[in-house]
């Protein structure tokens, strides 16, 4: 799977990511999967461009479909913030993967919102990259203020 033709954004990112200013979904779960982190500060070094083409790559869990993001981050911080992203390992078998249950912080989240948490059955029907975006925004415990309108846009919350 190749390139997508437009930044791979949500509704409800596209006004908080400010066109790009801060960092979207698609990259996060890209830096996730190669198991790289940048700061804001690198992420808003990079021309707007670049951020734009970073946020075309697939969100596919395979990392063998598109093996050039990390390629290009590296590039792309080394040419324009003379820095390179941190390496981590990766979760083996994070929470969002697991189908049969709802992740515990997803269901704090939806206390601190006073909305109900996703059945386990509504949890099985998201798209991986819907779990796992669920799941990040769910990731500290205050509230988040996407947590909200993400349910709303997956189908979660009337």
């Amino acid at each position: 799977m190749g390139l997508s033709e437009a930044p791979i954004l949500f509704g409800f990112e596209t006004v908080s990511s400010e066109n790009l200013t801060y960092i979207p979904m698609s990259v996060r779960f890209n830096l996730d999967r190669f198991g790289l982190r940048i700061s804001l500060q690198q992420w808003q070094a990079l021309p707007h461009e670049d951020r734009v083409l970073l946020a075309r790559f697939p969100v596919e869990e395979d990392a063998a479909i598109e093996p050039n993001f990390d390629h290009a981050l590296f590039e792309m911080l080394r040419t324009h913030a003379n820095v390179e992203p941190e390496w981590f390992t990766p979760e083996e078998s994070p929470a969002w993967r697991n189908t049969d249950s709802v992740p515990e912080g997803i269901a704090n989240q939806a206390a601190l919102a006073n909305v109900g948490t996703p059945t386990p059955a509504q949890w099985a029907r998201l798209d991986g990259f819907q779990r796992y975006v669920l799941a990040k925004l769910s990731r500290k415990p205050e509230g988040n203020h996407d947590f909200i309108p993400a349910m709303k846009e997956f189908g979660l919350l009337q």
